[in-house]
């Protein structure tokens, strides 16, 4: 606050805690207040709200337990989203390490724009391209059976196997680029000294790069896992019955039931898991906040 004091002066600097303290409470603090309320309480008419039956009750949250169908879902939900955080990291490390540390000057810029320039598009058209490629009659089986990899045209759109692949692909620049930031700042004597040693590159990326690429590497899993468990446009579009996503059960309390109550306590149970795995991802990594949030 000192330093913003002197930078921007008293004036400007009180308009922006302003705006900030406006934009967290009201945008954010307080809808998710609302939305605990309405997950605490039953969905009535309005003539009998604040009447004897509009009270607190554990009911909607008690309703997960008791449908195993959304239980079911809701737990594969969470193994997906693991997946698909997984699936990320395996794709995103090798590329941002190559960036950081291998990859010319000269040549990285072109490398950042052949990473971003897809994502100036629409994520629902991107979603929508993979719904082109995973097509019955689409390029993948094409060019499969051109290969003779495969003698006749698969149904690769609803399976869990084209959501993940659809999130990997729309959330990869969230994992690399917090990866990259990282695996940047490493000195790369400590590569060289350690393959003068005679360490080889599994056990330098292990005992050298990762363990200096950790809160990087947090704060992918983190970023990926959220927008994972939260996403609702690309199950939608490239999932089926075999492969739901908890945020469509969600979506339909919400504008398929018109019951908010009901949809709110949802939503709540996944703000407390992104909020668990946030947890989990610390200590795992054995990170803070602070270190996360550089």
């Amino acid at each position: 606050m000192r330093a913003a004091l002197r930078h921007y002066g008293p004036v400007l600097t009180a308009a922006i805690t302003a705006l900030t303290a406006f934009w967290i409470v009201v945008l954010i603090v307080l809808p998710q207040l609302l939305m605990v309320d309405f997950s605490f309480r039953p969905m009535l008419p309005p003539s009998k709200l604040g009447g004897p039956e509009d009270v607190h009750t554990l009911r909607n949250y008690a309703t997960l337990w008791g449908n195993t169908v959304h239980r079911g879902i809701f737990l594969q939900t969470i193994w997906a989203s693991a997946l698909v955080t997984l699936s990320t990291l395996a794709v995103c490390y090798p590329v941002a390490f190559y960036m950081a540390q291998v990859a010319p000057r000269r040549r990285l810029a072109t490398l950042m724009l052949l990473l971003v320039i897809p994502f100036w598009i629409n994520e629902l058209l991107r979603t929508f391209a993979w719904y082109v490629i995973l097509a019955y009659n689409g390029p993948l089986n094409a060019v499969l059976m051109t290969l003779g990899l495969i003698d006749e045209p698969q149904r690769w759109l609803g399976t869990p196997g084209a959501v993940i692949l659809g999130m990997v692909y729309v959330y990869v620049l969230f994992m690399v680029f917090p990866i990259y930031n990282a695996i940047e700042t490493l000195d790369r004597a400590q590569i060289e000294a350690a393959r003068d040693l005679g360490a080889s590159w599994p056990r330098i990326h292990w005992r050298v790069v990762v363990p200096h690429a950790r809160p990087g590497i947090a704060v992918g899993c983190v970023m990926t896992f959220m927008l994972a468990a939260g996403s609702y446009a690309v199950p939608a579009i490239l999932g089926g019955p075999s492969s739901r996503w908890f945020t469509e059960i969600i979506y339909n309390w919400f504008f398929e039931g018109g019951n908010w109550n009901q949809g709110a306590a949802y939503a709540f149970i996944l703000l407390v898991l992104c909020v668990g795995f946030i947890l989990l991802m610390m200590r795992l990594f054995r990170v803070g906040i602070g270190e996360m949030a550089k």
